[in-house]
């Protein structure tokens, strides 16, 4: 079974590599004595990045691995919906 994301694959190492680069700022802002408050607000921002890539991952994880253990039925089936249960109740708890 090959990932979901797999199509999306470049776009999505594209999307971490922002990402990475926002949290070196964020390590230059701080080297920087920048104001807290401005810190935070690129915090923030980082922080929605990378909820916006977990939530993009989530929703190729149930269109492509849930529904094709869903379509094969039986214990597997079973078994992506806990996963995939587990993975929304992380993403709620962060």
């Amino acid at each position: 079974m090959m990932n979901g994301y797999i199509d999306d694959k470049a776009a999505l190492l594209a999307r971490l590599a922002r990402i990475e680069g926002q949290v070196r700022g964020l390590a230059r802002m701080v080297e920087g004595d920048k104001y807290c408050i401005d810190v935070l607000t690129q915090v923030s921002a980082t922080t929605r990045a990378l909820q916006a890539v977990a939530l993009e991952l989530l929703d190729d994880h149930l269109k492509h691995c849930v529904v094709e253990a869903a379509a094969q039925g039986g214990e597997l089936a079973q078994e992506k919906v806990r996963e995939a249960t587990a993975a929304i109740t992380r993403l709620v708890r962060s």
